[in-house]
């Protein structure tokens, strides 16, 4: 069965991050179809919600072909690839393994269908000390790649407040470095979303739809207070209304990590962002 158009499903263009269903990914995107939305995400790393199936290096041409005819007969598109290795590129030693890894799931998402593969890049540092150096020059290596193969990386936000971070991408000699913009995080980690949305803007390439609650004193101990779509503290209705008046036309990616039920909660999501 085919999913429905953008049309069918309101103004924006929603999508889910398949891998959250806590399903095998083929089934998760029967499902994806099943709650009518035109578009998933998908992890290309191993991490606890997916398990390397869908590796750069489990992955054959083969592989590759047969699964982008497999969710493209299913009517669905590709938003992004997500290749996150939970380390960023602040650290050389790392960076001399985890530039060509990252390589490799630019090559993968051109082999699957995507144009951005979203990352966390690490924390950027305010000041621009070494670890800044080195996180820019690891940008500008994997930019210049991802120029020559028609794709960006997208960081996603959160570690570091709007401003900080549009400090470094003005930084850079590359262009295929953008942003995976995620409210839910800047607003958990107690930054100005506002501030953040403004600064980031002509970056956001794809964004996810995740909602939390502002709380200091957990985020201190290193957690966070994720809570269903709607139920938290992201003004959702502005943060729709500024990104449609800068031209965002790219999927609202649903992002569910937390969760008992994650079908009925995706489905909660999609029916609160239709309202908007």
């Amino acid at each position: 069965m085919p999913a429905p158009t953008d049309a069918q499903c309101g103004t924006l263009q929603i999508g889910i991050f398949a891998d959250n269903l806590k399903l095998p990914l083929r089934d998760g995107l029967r499902t994806a179809v099943e709650l009518g939305v035109p578009s998933f995400q998908m992890y290309t790393s191993t991490n606890e919600m997916a398990g390397g199936e869908f590796t750069p290096e489990q992955m054959t041409a083969a592989d590759r072909a047969a699964f982008r005819r497999y969710y493209e007969g299913l009517g669905l598109q590709l938003s992004a690839t997500c290749g996150d290795f939970g380390h960023g590129f602040v650290d050389p030693v790392v960076n001399e393994s985890l530039i060509p890894k990252t390589f490799a799931q630019i090559d993968l998402a051109v082999d699957l269908g995507a144009s951005i593969i979203t990352t966390h890049i690490g924390v950027v540092p305010a000041e621009r000390n070494a670890e800044w150096q080195t996180l820019r020059g690891a940008l500008n290596r994997i930019g210049a790649y991802a120029e020559q193969k028609g794709v960006v990386l997208a960081t996603e936000t959160g570690p570091e407040s709007g401003p900080v971070l549009r400090a470094l991408l003005d930084a850079l000699d590359t262009s295929a470095i953008r942003v995976n913009f995620d409210p839910a995080n800047l607003t958990m980690a107690g930054f100005d979303l506002d501030e953040a949305l403004e600064a980031l803007l002509p970056f956001i390439v794809h964004t996810h739809a995740k909602d939390g609650v502002r709380d200091p004193e957990a985020w201190s101990r290193g957690r966070w207070q994720e809570v269903p779509l709607g139920e938290g503290d992201v003004p959702w209705e502005r943060y729709i209304t500024r990104l449609r008046e800068a031209g965002y036309t790219g999927a609202f990616t649903i992002e569910r990590e937390v969760g008992a039920d994650p079908v009925a909660d995706m489905q909660k999501a999609i029916d609160f962002l239709r309202t908007l």
